[in-house]
């Protein structure tokens, strides 16, 4: 059966040519996709550990030398992360529109390096005054200067700016050298997500387990420099597999962005177009609409020419208008994801703090850092990844007799199942620290260790991993497979601003319950002294919200239409 103009965007890449280095077309068959995703995978390991070597602990930095409030630095901290996650969307515009995947990746990387370089020379500048410090829950808080300030804060987003081109591109890059034309590269490109945020998670463990150590015991110019090191060397290994990465042949195409804008506009244009006339329109060129037509009628009106004529070169084509149906249709997913986003969100903050007020002591004289604990989510992550893959998978495949066992949305849907578990735990615990605190007579004492072990957290931490295995894996295979073949890059920043939108939110709501809670003589529940605050409240908040969500995304999920149904 013939294939209608409506189908095509959606098999492009099964027709896609790809070429080495030099132009050459590349062998197609067996492991040849994972020869070069070694290269980008190890990447991959190299800048999480330069990126978490500043995000796992920066809250520590900004109540320690920055002197910031805890509510302040959470909001800073979450402020931040937010803007990691939603640059991704102007890095990705730019790769699939002008510059290609590669070369964002070479700009990108260079302009991370550098950031990460002011980052450590503002570090390495010596505050106001000793005299100016406190002690505060065994962390040195001081008054820096001005320019250490300035210098802190401008590095800090300039490695935001990097990663903002860096992140989208390189995991798409990854994902390019899998030929979906291939059996065994089908299935290899499913799993190579899932292998993916195995290095993720390795690079992620070596950061909180060893590097959060330095930086809280030794030194935290060393701290910030070692991340500088990581992405010099992430750059280096990248530009060391050049020869071998595969590179879609681009045609004469449109530029993506601006062909699928054009569908909103004529749209918005014919308006007032009635639906007879696209009929017509429909039958007159002898093609049927895709199946996913019946969604989103309203775009259709862009098939036609303002007067209803038939000048073909000034209106959308079918391809188009379903192109844009497939990026619209993540809308609904996207949304219902964001308080997915605001739980995890805690753990580098909230989490942390937490641990800082309990017996984090291993033997006599070493204490863990708080942060440390964070490597609790990448270990769940890494002993979970080929639990699910090698065993999960093969088991759902015999039942479902889908490629990847179960669908993208159901695998989501599972993580966000264990994220309401998980909060409503971190609650739990942390009613049981306050309670030990006050049995033990420390509540305004928040300088002395609370007797409550800091292996309490290890569940949250631990139970967010498995988590992560489902959504957050999930999540990165949908925006790539669901979007047309060159936006790639910009449908995994879609998937990227879940998690910047969703630290822009829990910072705008921590700020609007520290002022609600606060003030006329009441205790915000994030005071600084965390035993008089009331974080249990706030967690059973997300895990009332994140209930609500679940019962929404269901509701989404089960009426989404896979866009790509005719090829996976």
């Amino acid at each position: 059966m013939p294939i209608s103009d409506a189908e095509t965007p959606f098999i492009q890449d099964a027709v896609d040519g790809c070429v080495d280095y030099n132009g050459r077309p590349v062998n197609r068959s067996g492991s040849g996709g994972w020869r070069s995703a070694y290269f980008i995978i190890t990447v991959e390991m190299a800048e999480r550990f330069a990126y978490y070597g500043i995000s796992s602990n920066l809250i520590s930095y900004l109540t320690g030398p920055m002197g910031q409030s805890t509510a302040a630095a959470a909001e800073n901290v979450n402020a931040w992360s937010g803007t990691t996650m939603v640059l991704p969307l102007i890095g990705a515009f730019l790769a699939d529109s002008f510059l290609g995947r590669y070369r964002t990746i070479v700009a990108a990387s260079v302009i991370y390096v550098l950031g990460l370089g002011l980052l450590t020379l503002s570090a390495m500048l010596p505050s106001s005054s000793s005299s100016d410090c406190q002690n505060t829950n065994e962390m040195t808080s001081c008054s820096p200067y001005t320019l250490q300030v300035i210098l802190f804060f401008f590095s800090l987003y300039l490695v935001a700016l990097g990663q903002g081109g860096h992140k989208p591109c390189v995991q798409a890059f990854g994902a390019d050298q899998f030929d979906k034309l291939d059996p065994e590269e089908c299935k290899a490109r499913s799993s190579f997500f899932n292998w993916w945020y195995f290095g993720l998670c390795g690079g992620t463990i070596v950061t909180v387990s060893i590097l959060n150590y330095i930086q809280d015991n030794l030194n935290w110019g060393l701290g910030f420099g070692l991340p500088c090191i990581s992405m010099a060397i992430a750059l280096i290994v990248f530009l060391l597999g050049t020869k071998s990465y595969r590179y879609s042949i681009k045609g004469d195409e449109k530029n993506p962005c601006v062909r699928i804008g054009r569908v909103f506009v004529a749209a918005v244009r014919n308006r007032r177009t009635t639906p007879s006339a696209i009929a017509l329109e429909q039958e007159t060129r002898g093609t049927l609409p895709h199946q996913g037509s019946e969604q989103f009628k309203f775009l259709n009106k862009a098939l036609l020419a303002p007067d209803g004529s038939k000048e073909y070169g000034t209106v959308c084509s079918f391809s188009e208008v379903e192109e844009a149906k497939a990026i619209i249709g993540l809308g609904p997913i996207w949304a219902t994801s964001l308080m997915y986003a605001i739980v995890f969100a805690q753990t580098s903050t909230f989490f942390t703090k937490q641990g800082f007020t309990m017996d984090r002591s291993v033997t006599p004289g070493f204490n863990i850092p708080a942060s440390s604990l964070q490597s609790f989510i990448s270990l769940a992550s890494v002993l979970s990844i080929p639990i699910y893959d090698r065993i999960f998978v093969p088991v759902a495949r015999g039942f479902t007799r889908k490629p990847a066992g179960i669908t993208m949305l159901q695998r989501i849907g599972i993580g966000m199942f264990l994220s309401v578990i998980a909060m409503v735990i971190a609650a739990l615990v942390e009613m049981k620290r306050l309670e030990t605190a006050k049995e033990y007579g420390l509540i305004d004492k928040p300088n002395v260790t609370i007797p409550m072990s800091v292996c309490w957290l290890i569940p949250q931490y631990t139970l967010f991993g498995v988590a992560d295995v489902f959504t957050m894996v999930g999540l990165q295979e949908f925006f790539y497979d669901q979007v047309p073949t060159e936006l790639r890059s910009m449908g995994l920043s879609l998937y990227l601003s879940i998690f910047g939108v969703g630290s822009y939110l829990s910072s705008f709501l921590i700020s609007a319950i520290d002022k609600a809670t606060g003030g006329h003589g009441h205790t915000s529940w994030f005071a600084d002294n965390l035993n008089r605050g009331h974080l249990d409240y706030f967690y059973w908040l997300l895990a009332g919200f994140s209930g609500i969500e679940i019962i929404l995304y269901l509701f989404f999920a089960k009426s989404y239409i896979y866009n790509r149904a005719s090829v996976i």
